[in-house]
């Protein structure tokens, strides 16, 4: 139970790169992603009361965003510029100087933004079941016989180690993706690894500890119902892209 401890450990402790070091310590970190809004009436119609069909937001842990909003007519306007933000007021800074003011509600996939819901999509197909494959390091002890973690599309994780002997760790939170860092946040702490997605190879580095595991995708139909498996992207979504 030591060495799982351990493990867990590896897997659940902040990582020493000025990347991670940043992000582990961000003082909103759901807030980062890319997040969108479909209006729910999509006719072209420009005479509908609301211009737009669509709107995506992404968020940086460098205080950045960018807005891409899809207009009716298939045209697309774009801004880009600092935010900052407290427990109730998000502030929007743009290039050219305007600055807006809006209240906003945020949980790990969903925002409200001036009365609009925005949702958080994946950027990368990450989403899904992975099994441990190969998990080495100088710190991890060969009585560790598997980890299985599992990434749902709605930004939720779960992750367990388990021993020969047949004991086990599980941990359980929430996550957040910025360029190759995967982090995941959970009761207690936070920790951040670099990872690598090659077709149904995953595989999760944390430099600090000297620890590499890869993992092998497991079919999706075992851990999640139809309902929420993840669906493709509309065409007008992927046009903001």
């Amino acid at each position: 139970m030591k060495k799982l401890i351990t493990l867990m450990f590896i897997f659940f402790s902040l990582s020493s790169t000025a990347k991670a070091s940043d992000l582990t310590q961000f003082d909103f970190p759901l807030l980062i992603g890319d997040w969108y809004w479909f209006s729910p009436d999509q006719h072209d119609n420009p005479k509908v009361e609301n211009p737009y069909k669509a709107i995506n937001i992404s968020f940086t842990s460098e205080y950045r965003f960018k807005v891409k909003l899809l207009k009716r007519d298939g045209s697309v306007e774009e801004a880009e510029g600092v935010y900052d933000l407290d427990e109730n007021t998000l502030v929007l800074s743009d290039d050219y100087g305007d600055t807006q003011h809006h209240e906003y509600q945020l949980n790990h996939n969903q925002l409200m933004l001036k009365g609009a819901l925005f949702t958080k999509i994946l950027p990368s197909d990450l989403s899904g079941a992975w099994q441990s494959d190969e998990i080495g390091g100088g710190d991890v002890d060969d009585r560790v016989s598997n980890l299985d973690l599992l990434l749902r599309p709605d930004f939720l994780f779960s992750v367990r180690v388990q021993g020969k002997e047949g004991e086990s760790v599980t941990h359980r939170g929430v996550y957040f993706l910025e360029d190759d860092h995967l982090v995941l946040i959970y009761r207690g702490g936070q920790q951040d690894s670099q990872f690598e997605l090659d077709a149904d190879t995953l595989t999760l580095t944390n430099t600090q500890f000297g620890m590499q595991a890869v993992l092998k995708g497991k079919s999706r139909n075992e851990w999640f119902p139809k309902t929420e498996r993840r669906k493709k992207r509309p065409l007008f979504l992927l046009m903001l892209n």
